[in-house]
């Protein structure tokens, strides 16, 4: 199906229809925005109001031919938002590297895999940090949103650097120290 004409109008493709990627499907409609969302699952189409204006595959979005299909080509956007990494990643990849989509975002659960999507210039949200931010504006005295991105900061170090010392290789033992 070829619903949308120009590449240059806006047309975001949400890969996932459950309470977030809904919610966001139905956010963009709202305001007259083109918009797209695959889901495997038919049912899952039931969370979209009424108001739904965009388009609804039923599909595996890992799928070349599904993503095709919803003329992801044309998407200005992409948001995997499912409740698999792996999938958000292999979609966020496909949209990046083989269709050249700019702007990609993935849902991300295990935020020690961030590495891996900022390696390939892919923007994530990570429920968890998020998380920990907002509950830092509740116990302020606490200061846990410093505590965590330090913590983030040099768990991403030492992988970084264990991965060039397995590269060059090498051992690493105990997330960087080397033998």
């Amino acid at each position: 199906m070829k619903l949308f004409g120009k590449k240059n109008e806006n047309y975001t493709m949400v890969i996932g229809c459950g309470r977030l990627g809904a919610n966001l499907a139905n956010a963009l409609s709202d305001i007259g925005e083109s918009v797209a969302i695959i889901d495997k699952n038919p049912d899952a189409f039931r969370k979209l109001a009424s108001s739904f204006g965009g388009l609804t595959v039923t599909g595996d979005a890992t799928e070349i031919s599904v993503l095709d299909n919803a003329d992801i080509a044309k998407a200005t956007a992409v948001i995997s938002v499912t409740n698999k990494d792996n999938t958000n990643i292999m979609v966020a990849l496909l949209a990046k590297k083989m269709y050249n989509i700019k702007r990609v975002v993935a849902r991300l659960y295990d935020p020690d895999c961030e590495c891996v999507y900022d390696e390939f210039g892919i923007e994530t949200i990570c429920p968890a940090v998020l998380s920990a931010k907002e509950i830092d504006k509740f116990l302020p005295e606490f200061d846990l949103s410093e505590k965590t991105e330090i913590a983030h900061t040099e768990r991403d170090a030492k992988q970084k650097a264990g991965q060039l010392h397995t590269a060059a290789g090498a051992g690493v033992k105990d997330g960087g120290a080397y033998e």
